[in-house]
């Protein structure tokens, strides 16, 4: 991105694809001259590039959608990026405001759950812009480390040549190589840019397949850090509460501490306990809270380190130089600024402890994998290391074990466990030619597969991927918490402030003292760190019970839309159907065997390449019946086919072939119509000029789909069918399945105006696809859900992935979007509600009616708790089932 010398300029340039004349110059620049706040567009054809010029931020958003207008792509990536130093919304929100007014930005979205930025920007922008934004607004970017495996190093000056490679590479902040282990670790920088950086200097280098043990045990050292100082504080804060609370709860107690250790003594003793407790395990709210305040931005952190200083310095001077303070007001609050620190620590371990259960079904996914796998090398089976499996290689699965990776069977028979990918509880038959799936368990015979996908390309990885991409998502249900939480902080200290000015002028005496208590309590109660963590933990923990029942949500939003839903529109092929014909009807006359008619027909249909004559063959292939020579064998157009088969002549065809032939097809009558109704058109076969059988052959409806559609009714949704098959065809399947409403006989491209009257006429829409045709329609619906095959899962037109082909994932999914918008608004309603009412309480407003006033120390043992039950409540989805599931079991 290049960025204007003078101050008084905004200038940035872009790349756009697709210009091929100087028209197409014109085009650009009169749409970006539309665009607020620009003064100048320079397009340049030769290097396809766009500069803006404008005295004002420009919006970089409007900037790609004026192009786009023009009929033009912008080429965008996003960036993801790791930040510490968040601590509540009001932290989320400043890094979302910081980046999404950096030119060159379209999108920014910021998850306090994973403590992730994801960042949609021009592909001209550099992660190390964005790091010196966020740097710039108080936080801290965790750099990606990339660890490479490098190939060809020697010696020394080997591996000062790759460092050399890798530091010239634009983004890198360190790259370190070590000669022992031939292995380079790398802080920033792109991975691709990395190779290529190596392969110039001579050497080979791939990446380490490492899984997220390193991000677990950094959290776990967190964890551990948290409970040391929760201890540390509780040893430290317990003496000052018994000390100070003791005195003023039991009278005997007090006398005690006056008689035998003395008030001053008393006061001094919890000098040092507290002061040790701020400088301890205190002392990480003032790092981070007080710079936060010196830039005028103040966060969670903030209100802690400013109430429990407040507390802090007034109990000293009590203490130490009590003849400043005005009569009647010198009384010490260390036990509030000692226990509110150890409450505090007491919710964040707790909060930590819940947080780390939200991301269990990452771990989970990420633990299936093996670590090893049986490799053929020589003739033998050796076990090797997960890394070193590439693509090609021929793998050994024994009865029990995992598999290692994706792949084809080329040897064996066994049933595989396949429900980490799909959600179904029934093992599936794996033969040669079948695909298999890295995670998934082989039951009991042993498979030789052949490794397809490894490494990234893996199922596995691709559904980690999309895991967490929908995790770190933001609902639009966020937006309104975004615009508060912005504001929440600098408005409690402000109500603080007020709160303070208003006890020590108009309270009663010892109005300071008063003034005091309830400012902090204002501050200590209103940490917003529960509206933060509302959404985001519901999330988080939704795609992930999602995730285990084969409902990949790739998009974080369907899970708000999909609640929203009130029609769901399905393709019949492979969607309700198995999306194979099969061979559903047969039936011979008097006088002919059934085996040796289907001999005799699947023998001339495998002359035949269309499906219907593939249905017939396999039918006759499954009960092992011979195929014969076929002789003489002919199309007839718009009929049939004819042919001579051990010299009987056989004639296969509709109705009207065997008219032509001037036979009478009374005795099928009946047959022809109950197949009628049922949607199947009937052929006809012929042997020597004799009427034989009748044949049907349909794509059969999955045994699924009658239970999934009652469900989606249930639900209290319309379902409709969008078919290219024929209108008596799809109304036959309607009625059997009892759906709705039918548009038939539509082709692809017409499936989008369907979904379109669909949306118009009831409102939000759902499209059910095999994402292949259907990318269209999936993406104009309101969300899209792609049948997956267990192979093919990344279907970027979709919102939401349905691993298994069962159609029952589609209610499930709808029911999991209820569910969990159900539980973020539960959240949000405490969050929100736990202020708006707290607040005023801690202020003191019911002081004057019932002489109620609220302690520091119940402040924050309130604050603390709120974020733990925002967090155990969203933890309830773990347990989600669908109403199916339920049936079942019962």
């Amino acid at each position: 991105m290049n960025m204007p010398n003078s101050s008084v300029k905004n200038q940035f340039s872009f790349d756009v694809e697709g210009m091929t004349c100087a028209s197409c110059v014109a085009r650009v620049e009169k749409e970006l001259k539309k665009v607020e706040n620009i003064e100048q567009a320079t397009v340049n054809l030769a290097t396809e590039k766009v500069t803006v010029v404008s005295s004002k931020p420009i919006i970089t958003q409007a900037v790609v959608q004026a192009v786009e207008k023009a009929g033009y792509a912008v080429p965008v990536k996003t960036i993801e990026l790791k930040i510490e130093g968040m601590t509540c919304a009001s932290c989320v929100a400043r890094v979302e405001k910081a980046l999404n007014k950096t030119a060159g930005v379209i999108q920014a979205s910021v998850n306090l759950a994973t403590e992730k930025a994801t960042v949609q920007v021009l592909s001209t922008v550099e992660s190390t812009a964005l790091n010196a934004v966020i740097e710039k607004a108080g936080f801290n970017v965790v750099s990606k480390g990339i660890e490479l495996n490098i190939e060809g190093m020697t010696c020394a000056s080997c591996v000062a040549r790759v460092e050399k490679a890798l530091k010239n590479v634009a983004g890198v902040q360190t790259a370190v190589v070590n000669l022992a282990s031939e292995k380079a670790f790398i802080q920033g920088g792109q991975l691709s840019d990395l190779i290529v950086a190596v392969k110039k200097a001579g050497y080979e280098a791939q990446l380490v397949q490492t899984n997220d043990q390193t991000h677990a045990d950094k959290k776990q050292q967190e964890l551990n850090t948290l409970r040391r100082d929760l201890i540390i504080a509780l040893v430290l804060a317990i003496p000052v509460f018994v000390l100070e609370m003791g005195s003023h709860m039991i009278p005997a107690f007090h006398h005690f501490i006056q008689s035998n250790l003395g008030t001053q003594n008393s006061w001094y003793i919890q000098f040092i306990l507290t002061t040790l407790i701020l400088l301890l395990p205190g002392r990480r709210f003032y790092m981070h809270g007080v710079p936060a305040l010196l830039r005028a931005a103040p966060d969670m952190n903030s209100l802690v380190a400013v109430g429990t200083f407040s507390a802090y310095i007034f109990s000293c001077v009590a203490t130490f130089v009590p003849e400043v303070l005005p009569q009647g007001t010198v009384y010490v609050y260390f036990e509030a600024a000692a226990v509110i620190i150890a409450l505090i620590l007491l919710g964040r371990y707790l909060e930590a402890k819940a947080k780390g259960r939200t991301s269990q079904a990452i771990q989970y996914l990420i633990g299936m994998q093996p670590k090893t796998a049986r490799v053929e090398q020589n003739g033998q089976f050796i076990e090797l290391s997960i890394d070193q499996v590439q693509s090609g290689m021929v793998l050994e699965i024994r009865p029990g074990e995992r598999v290692p990776v994706d792949g084809e069977v080329i040897l064996g028979k066994s049933y595989i466990d396949e429900s980490m990918i799909s959600g179904e509880p029934i093992p599936v038959e794996k033969i040669a030619g079948h695909q298999v799936v890295g995670g998934t368990v082989n039951q009991n015979g042993h498979l030789t597969v052949k490794a397809t996908s490894v490494g990234q390309d893996s199922v596995l990885s691709q559904i980690i991927q999309l895991v967490e991409q929908a995790q770190g998502s933001k609902l639009p249900i966020q937006t309104l918490v975004d615009k508060v939480t912005l504001w929440f902080v600098p408005i409690v200290m402000a109500l603080a402030a007020l709160t303070f000015l208003v006890w020590y002028f108009f309270g009663p005496e010892p109005s300071l003292t008063y003034a005091l208590i309830n400012a902090v309590a204002v501050l200590i109660i209103a940490c917003p760190c529960a509206m933060g963590l509302a959404t985001p933990t519901s999330i988080m923990v939704g795609t992930g019970r999602g995730a285990e029942l084969g409902v990949l949500f790739r998009k974080g939003e369907a899970l708000q839309r999909l609640k929203e839903t009130k029609v769901v529109a399905v393709d019949k092929t492979g969607t309700l159907t198995e999306g194979k014909p099969a061979l559903t009807d047969f039936q011979v006359t008097d006088g002919f065997d059934e085996d040796q008619v289907l001999s005799l027909v699947a023998s001339v249909e495998a002359k035949s390449e269309h499906p219907i004559a593939y249905a017939i063959v396999q039918a006759a292939q499954a009960l092992k019946l011979p195929l014969l020579e076929v002789d003489a064998f002919d199309s007839i157009t718009g009929a049939g086919i004819q042919a001579k088969v051990n010299g009987q002549q056989l004639h296969i065809g509709a109705d009207r072939l065997m008219q032509d032939l001037g036979l009478n097809t009374d005795a099928f009558t009946t047959k022809a119509m109950a197949l009628g109704e049922q949607g199947k058109t009937p052929l006809y076969v012929s042997i020597d000029h004799q009427l034989a059988a009748i044949i049907a052959v349909a794509d059969p409806i999955k045994e699924t789909t009658f239970s999934a559609i009652q469900a989606l009714h249930d639900q209290g949704l319309k379902v409709a069918m969008i078919t290219g098959d024929n209108r008596h065809t799809a109304e036959a399947i309607a009625k059997q399945l009892n759906i709705d409403e039918v548009i038939a006989e539509v082709l692809p491209d017409e499936k989008v105006q369907a979904v379109q009257r669909l949306q118009k006429e009831y409102g939000c829409t759902a499209f059910v696809g095999d994402g292949i045709n259907d990318a269209p329609a999936l993406a104009q619906a309101d969300v899209g859900l792609a049948i997956g095959t267990g192979t093919d899962i990344a279907m970027e037109a979709a919102d939401v992935v349905l691993m298994s082909g069962n159609l029952q994932a589609v209610p499930t999914a709808i029911g999991l979007s209820t569910a969990t918008m159900n539980n973020i608004r539960q959240n949000l309603f405490w969050a929100f509600v736990y202020n708006a009412a707290l607040i005023p309480v801690a202020a003191g407003v019911l002081y004057p009616f019932f002489g109620i006033l609220l302690s520091p120390i119940f402040a924050a043992a309130a604050m603390a708790l709120s974020s733990v039950f925002v967090i155990t409540n969203a933890l309830r989805l773990k347990r989600y089932q669908p109403t199916w599931m339920k049936v079942q079991e019962n």
